[in-house]
């Protein structure tokens, strides 16, 4: 049995052929799974069921799942929430981390991906003991990102970044010590219709480099050869 089993996942998705799929996928990974098929049954199970992460459809009936994840959060329960969604518009990913998720596929996606971001996500909670997605405020070395006003500083000095560029470092704080590939941080930040290639990706995390003071590669991010990036310093979370 693999050590995922102590780790419970409620999946929620109104489709049954992806629960008839996937639920029997992540319970051959050693995860210990429940299912809900709309938003009302969901938050049942999460009474009961106690998941340790959540993987939530967005479009559902009767109640979808963006206003499940905002009835979590505004009742300050941050178990992990993985939401899975058919739109890839940036505006739309920003929205999901400003409600609270921790991460977000796209349909169709493939399951190993799926319990690769479970398994992330897991071990930054067992490492930090702290949800980062529920902090205000995420701090690493003299760097502070204060996500309500969208304001980096460093050292007390504020960092004139692009929106772009801003945005990638938040979601490179979010997801410390991860190894993240362009694609994915093309996906997050720019949205898949978004006409551009990982170029842009390489030229905002220049730009934050030169903001944060620093051309050495892994003082704050790493360049991970042949998949991206990763930001190495270590992450807390305040409100």
């Amino acid at each position: 049995m693999s050590s995922n089993a102590q780790h419970k996942v409620l999946i929620v998705d109104d489709e049954r052929a992806i629960l008839d799929n996937l639920t029997p996928f992540l319970n051959r990974a050693g995860f210990v799974v429940d299912e809900a098929e709309d938003g009302i049954v969901a938050l049942e199970k999460i009474e009961n069921f106690r998941p340790d992460i959540i993987v939530l459809d967005v479009m559902m009936p009767k109640m979808d799942g963006r206003q499940v994840l905002r009835e979590l959060r505004q009742n300050e329960q941050w178990v992990p929430v993985i939401l899975l969604t058919q739109v890839g518009d940036a505006t739309e990913r920003a929205m999901a981390i400003t409600e609270g998720a921790d991460d977000y596929l796209n349909k169709p996606y493939d399951p190993h991906e799926l319990v690769a971001r479970i398994n992330s996500i897991l071990r930054r909670l067992e490492q930090s003991g702290v949800s980062l997605v529920a902090s205000d405020v995420l701090k690493s070395g003299e760097l502070e990102f204060n996500r309500k006003s969208r304001i980096a500083t460093l050292d007390g000095r504020r960092l004139n970044l692009t929106p772009k560029a801003n945005h990638l470092l938040e979601f490179f704080m979010l997801h410390p010590n991860e190894p993240l590939h362009r694609e994915r941080l093309l996906n997050a930040v720019w949205g898949w219709q978004f006409v551009t290639g990982t170029r842009s990706v390489d030229a905002r995390v220049v730009e934050i480099r030169k903001a944060l003071e620093t051309d050495t590669d892994g003082d704050y991010i790493e360049t991970v050869a042949g998949e991206g990036y990763r930001f190495v310093v270590p992450v807390t979370g305040t409100k």
